[in-house]
């Protein structure tokens, strides 16, 4: 490598699932999801000693990892398994660029990788996708830092087979979100046939293949539409909850095959609505997701919904609002949708936005904003206050000990 390389920052967003959780994780089936303001930030520079230096802001120090084959090792580090736990995805994003680069005849990277996130606090997370978006934040920086160029998609790619490396039963729909930003509708890939692809062509055969159910596409910011967040204070492990859904005996029955005919159809109809400007008709699909949620977790006890999330779905619903949990449940985030007047011109979306690729990512200034304005899908320029409806939600929220969270829809995914 050249010495003094300037350092290379990349960004990627977190997420929220407006619908199809637990259904997306079968191939082929749809989910809507959204990005979010808040990001994870991999920063990649010049080594500075032998190895890999990771930093991270959930760890009180900075650790160094030796190559021995393909397998990365923790140097003078006393809690070695809870450094592996903690940079999981990271190593897992360098181990699958490092492979790529090695198909390439390129040598294995020694570089510093530095951390950042804005997907907790203090270490405890808000659920809204920090493991995505650290996969697919590193694979972007350490990528480019090694010169290879690369498409979204391609990003996309290598971000589900590191994760598929640590959870195959992962749908992938939050690296996406990270990756395209916006709204998106996602279909997830055979993660079987995906790795066994790998097994077969290698890490490069992988990235030029077609993906069996893979499909992902932007859809425009529902118009006069409100999306509000609430933290029920208790993290909660998607993987684990996902787990326990493949081990139970429910799943592949008839209430089970049920359950993702109905995830498809309202994943559809919210689709539809969202592209055709129709509030009301979106907010219909968020009910109707929250009626299968509560339908599946009464059938297979899975604990998706806690008292909080059960009093942020009511909350929303007494305002004449539609809400639901965000992804597994079992605590972390649920989301509330509220019509507002849409007092922007509705602009048409490009063919070219239907393309992923046409998603690459610039520049974006962090817009967020400041506590108390409203919480709307649509450009918030001009906001002075929330409309009543929200102020009521938010009020109700912090009564039930729900946290409002000051978030917006990300336009822009992984960013440099």
């Amino acid at each position: 490598m050249t010495a003094g390389r300037p350092p290379v920052v990349r960004r990627a967003p977190g997420k929220l699932f407006v619908a199809g959780e637990y259904a997306v994780v079968e191939p082929g089936n749809p989910a809507i999801l959204v990005a979010v303001d808040r990001r994870v930030t991999a920063t990649v520079t010049e080594p500075s000693g032998d190895g890999t230096l990771v930093s991270s802001d959930l760890l009180a120090a900075p650790v160094r990892w030796l190559r021995r084959g393909e397998e990365l090792d923790p140097v003078g580090v006393e809690e070695a398994d809870r450094a592996r736990r903690e940079l999981a995805h990271v190593l897992a994003a360098l181990r699958t660029v490092t492979r790529l680069l090695a198909e390439h005849g390129r040598p294995a990277p020694e570089l510093d990788i530095a951390i950042s996130s804005e997907l907790h606090r203090d270490g405890v997370k808000f659920g809204l996708g920090s493991s995505g978006a650290v996969t697919v934040a590193t694979v972007a920086a350490v990528a480019a830092h090694c010169g290879l160029a690369l498409s979204a998609e391609e990003r996309y790619r290598l971000a589900l087979l590191a994760s598929a490396e640590l959870d195959p039963k992962g749908s992938g729909g939050d690296l996406a979100a990270s990756t395209w930003g916006g709204w998106i509708a996602y279909r997830s890939p055979d993660r079987a046939a995906v790795l066994d692809l790998v097994r077969r062509r290698g890490v490069a055969g992988a990235l030029a293949e077609p993906w069996p159910g893979f499909e992902v596409r932007r859809l425009p910011p529902p118009a006069g539409v409100a999306l509000e967040v609430g933290w029920t204070g208790t993290p909660a492990s998607t993987t684990e909850l996902v787990s326990g859904l493949h081990r139970r005996a429910w799943r592949g029955t008839p209430p089970h095959r049920r359950f993702v005919a109905a995830s498809a159809d309202l994943v559809r109809a919210a689709a539809d609505a969202i592209e055709h400007g129709d509030g009301a008709a979106l907010l219909d699909s968020v009910r109707r997701a929250r009626r299968e949620l509560a339908r599946l977790d009464e059938e297979a006890g899975l604990g998706v919904f806690t008292p909080a999330l059960t009093a942020l779905c009511d909350a929303a619903e007494a305002v004449g609002g539609a809400a639901k949990p965000s992804g597994a449940g079992g605590g972390d985030c649920g989301i509330a949708l509220l019509e507002v007047p849409d007092t922007r011109a509705r602009p048409d979306t490009p063919d070219a936005a239907d393309s992923p690729d046409a998603a690459e990512s610039a520049d974006a200034a962090d817009t967020r904003t400041a506590p108390g304005t409203a919480a709307s899908s649509n450009s918030r320029a001009g906001a002075t206050a929330a409309p009543p409806d929200i102020d009521h939600l938010r009020e109700r929220w912090t009564a039930a000990g729900v946290r409002p969270l000051d978030l917006r829809p990300a336009t822009e995914g992984n960013e440099e």
